[in-house]
Order: C-alpha cells, then structure tokens, then sequence
C-alpha cells in the first residue's frame, strides 16, 4: 500500500538494535507513522488499524525489545572487542551483511544476516561459530510483522561445510530486504 512503511525495509534499517550502539525511537517510529511529528499534534495511531505494515512494525520493535533483554550475547560485553564479529562484511554484491554478537560465555551466540535488497537468496552461505541447529528467533520478513513469509521454517542445521573462516556453515534462505537472527539451540 502506497505509503506505508514495510516492516522488513525498516529492521534492516534498525540492525543497531543488534550492534553496540542504541538506538530509540522517535516519535512514532514504533508503529511506522508516514509522517513527521509534529509538537503541536498527537501521534497517528490511528494508522495501526491501516493494513498490516504499522501494527506489524510494532509487533517487530516489542519482539526485538524482549529479544534484546532475554539474549545476553546483545548486552553483555557490548564495549568489548570479543563481543562483536564480522561473519561477512564484504558481500556487495549481493548488498548482504552477517555478523555475530557473543555474550560473556563465548558460546552465547546471536547471528544476524542482513539483506538490502528486494531479491530473495536461496541457499546463501555463511559461516558460524559451531554445529548443531540454529533457531530462526526473529525474520523481520515474518507474516506476523506484515511480511511475505520467506524464511528457513523456524531454523536451519549447521553443516561440516568450512566458510570463510569458520569450520561450520548455514546455507539460508534470506528473505528480501529483510534481517534474520539466529541462535545456535543448544545455547538458547
């Protein structure tokens, strides 16, 4: 619809959520409001009752909000070096990023994986730090925040595949202009 703001375009924009820096949300910018704040006038709330884009926004910002306080890998060393890690940072070709957020046990892990662009990618390698099976905890593509649905079914299993410098690796299913956090399972 011709002037809402998609939930999927703004996580990626939003991705310092899960990186050292906080951000806040200006005056409306928790629902998507298509328009400026003005001092002198109240918020449109009447937009989360326009299609699913401003409400979905919203659920996104809470699901990010309670994500951000339950995985300590997002706040724990966040001034740290050993915090933060590039998995990818130089795929721009493909407009994509991936990194990883650790908390004060090395082995609590979130991975992020950015797509910039409107073009779904199949079977996309990275690397991460372990085996095992990694949790989709957050697809910004999600159909319960306004998006089409495209995702890894709720999770993906590491294979003994090498990449870019880590021994294991996740081929995704990233979804367009969207940004995806994985958890590795046992570390949950």
């Amino acid at each position: 619809m011709t002037g809402n703001v998609s939930p999927t375009s703004a996580s990626t924009i939003r991705s310092c959520t899960a990186t050292r820096e906080r951000s806040s949300s200006s005056w409306g910018g928790e629902f998507g409001q298509t328009t400026e704040w003005y001092h002198e006038g109240s918020l449109d709330w009447n937009q989360l009752e326009v299609g699913p884009y401003h409400r979905g926004l919203q659920r996104l910002l809470q699901d990010l909000n309670a994500l951000y306080r339950t995985q300590p890998a997002l706040h724990q060393v966040d001034f740290a070096p050993r915090g933060f890690q590039w998995i990818d940072c130089n795929d721009w070709e493909h407009s994509t990023v991936a990194f990883l957020r650790r908390g004060a046990d090395p082995d609590d892990c979130a991975i992020f994986v950015c797509n910039f662009t409107p073009v779904p990618r199949n079977a996309y390698r990275i690397g991460v730090p372990g085996g095992g099976f990694y949790r989709e905890v957050i697809n910004s593509d999600a159909e319960i925040y306004g998006g089409s649905n495209v995702g890894n079914a709720g999770g993906v299993l590491a294979e003994p595949t090498p990449w870019r410098g880590f021994a294991h690796s996740l081929a995704l299913r990233l979804p367009p202009l969207a940004a995806l956090v994985l958890v590795p399972e046992a570390r949950r």
